[in-house]
């Protein structure tokens, strides 16, 4: 009888483990999936805004939502465009927050929704993303949009 319960248990231990190991595959397709929406994200304000800064911000959420925040602006300061994800699933897309473009960065820097008042991680996001965009103003210039440190720079 003892052997009987043995082979019970090892076959249960080597399902358990191909569940995992499908959990963990999937898992990665996901990450993969989401790596490349951020980086066809990514090339599109690249190739269509040829000037300025961007920055991006994120916030990790422990059990709530994570949020990723891109801010375009031009030379002069203005933003351009403003891209928020926010999410649990790997299936999460950006949002334009049409709001806040057309805005001098320090309009949106005394923004009340940017000051945390509604939404703290969002506010993280972009405060994270407007420190960016000042530590590549800070640089020395570069022709295209500077900001994000890219495999060409």
């Amino acid at each position: 009888m003892a052997g009987q319960w043995e082979v019970e248990d090892m076959a249960m231990w080597q399902w358990g483990l191909l569940a995992l190991g499908i959990l963990w595959a999937l898992q990665s397709l996901g990450v993969w999936y989401q790596m490349r929406h951020y980086g066809d994200v990514m090339k599109g304000i690249t190739s269509k805004y040829n000037d300025g800064y961007v920055g991006a911000g994120n916030v990790r959420g422990r059990f709530g939502k994570g949020v990723i925040a891109l801010v375009v602006v031009t030379p002069d300061l203005v933003v351009q465009r403003f891209l928020v994800m926010r999410g649990r699933s790997v299936f999460a897309k950006f949002a334009r927050r049409s709001e806040f473009e057309g805005i001098t960065l320090n309009a949106l820097r005394a923004d009340p929704l940017i000051s945390g008042v509604e939404d703290p991680a969002l506010a993280k996001a972009a405060e994270r993303a407007i420190e960016q965009i000042d530590r590549a103003r800070a640089e020395p210039k570069r022709q295209g949009l500077a900001g994000i440190k890219t495999v060409n720079a």
